[in-house]
């Protein structure tokens, strides 16, 4: 039988799934629409909202889903939750891919904080130069800390009241040793980072360990306890499954 299969996306987990998907399933990606130019995927797209989980529950109703796999960052709680709670009200199978969180090795300078107001406060009273990998969303949070410079890098340009910010534009991933090259030249003193997890931005992490750079690092908001794997095979298994 047919499995519709829609894709909460945003992430390299869902791209990479898009990718390989097994014969019989029809998939759709879904992405939030944070980036005006998203690449091309192989599968449907849509972009935009779903209007909370009822209106994402209306959806997989009138598209017939049969099958649904949250692949959203780590940060993005309100998703996680609306799929949660619209595959319940729809009986729909949900999978999350939940990548695991980075931990602090030897040798790493982290100071672990719990929301970004807590990161803006860390980052103390002595004026600092600070590399923010927060995403374009939470990047208003530090307008409470005037007194430090920031550089962002995006994909596109940030327009927020945010005093002393600098917008440098590049597309990831970087390398570890350009991530280096990166802080050495930007004269990073403080790096505040998402604790996203997976290889893909983690460059950033080993390059501040080498330079002795310190880290202050969020921790991942609570998501909902629903079926999860760890990367796409484990995705792929579970579509597999009768």
């Amino acid at each position: 039988m047919l499995k519709r299969l829609l894709i909460l996306g945003g992430t390299g987990e869902a791209s990479a799934l898009v990718r390989i998907l097994p014969p019989g399933v029809e998939a759709t990606l879904s992405l939030a629409g944070r980036t005006s130019a998203p690449k091309a995927e192989p599968v449907p797209m849509r972009v935009g909202g779903f209007g909370g989980a009822e209106g994402l529950a209306a959806w997989i109703a009138a598209n017939r889903i049969t099958h649904v796999i949250d692949a959203t960052h780590p940060f993005a709680a309100r998703m996680g939750a609306n799929a949660a709670e619209a595959c319940a009200r729809t009986g729909t199978p949900l999978l999350a891919i939940r990548r695991p969180a980075w931990d602090p090795v030897p040798g790493d300078r982290w100071e672990e904080v719990a929301t970004m107001e807590a990161a803006a406060t860390a980052l103390g009273p002595v004026p600092r130069r600070v590399f923010l990998t927060v995403g374009r969303q939470e990047i208003g949070a530090f307008a409470g800390a005037p007194r430090h410079t920031y550089v962002v890098r995006a994909v596109e340009s940030v327009s927020l009241d945010v005093p002393h910010l600098t917008t440098i534009a590049a597309r990831g991933p970087f390398a570890e040793a350009d991530e280096a090259a990166f802080l050495r030249d930007q004269s990073i003193e403080v790096l505040v980072s998402k604790n996203s997890g997976g290889p893909a931005t983690y460059g950033k992490i080993a390059a501040a360990r080498d330079l002795g750079v310190r880290v202050i690092m969020v921790a991942r908001p609570p998501k909902p306890d629903v079926p999860s794997v760890t990367d796409v095979s484990g995705a792929l298994v579970w579509l597999a499954t009768p």
